[in-house]
């Protein structure tokens, strides 16, 4: 079984529509294995973030991550890296077709709903980076 992470964004914390999108991903047939809400620090979105952290557009990114709580779980399912992804749509909402949770919810390539890890490999690394290892419940 595949395990991925997933982080409500501000935007979606602010719409109120957590509930929403989780049960879409339950719907799918995933387990949810890990769950807790935080206040991003600047020093942890650096690290998520490190392959953007020289960009120009980085402080937009994390002044936006961490304007608000978000709430982080953890997915285990058949093939769940690649079917969230495709539960999502593209990163830019507006290229998202509608039914697709970027779609139906997203607003730009930032105000997006959800990060989703985008590889086995960086669903470990970022479940690993947010939650110990007795708060993965698999």
């Amino acid at each position: 079984m595949e395990k991925t992470f997933i982080i409500f964004k501000p935007d979606a914390m602010k719409k109120g529509i957590v509930g929403t999108v989780l049960s879409r991903f339950e719907a799918a047939g995933f387990t949810v294995i890990a769950c807790k809400m935080s206040r991003l620090t600047p020093a942890l979105l650096r690290v998520h973030y490190a392959h953007v952290a020289d960009k120009p557009f980085y402080p937009e990114i994390e002044a936006f991550m961490s304007s608000r709580s978000v709430i982080m779980i953890g997915l285990e399912g058949d093939n769940v890296v690649q079917r969230v992804r495709d539960l999502l749509g593209p990163t830019d909402s507006r290229k998202a077709a509608k039914g697709t949770i970027r779609g139906d919810f997203g607003s730009d390539m930032m105000t997006n709903v959800v990060h989703a890890s985008d590889s086995v490999e960086n669903g470990q690394a970022e479940l690993a980076r947010f939650f110990k290892s007795d708060e993965l419940f698999v």
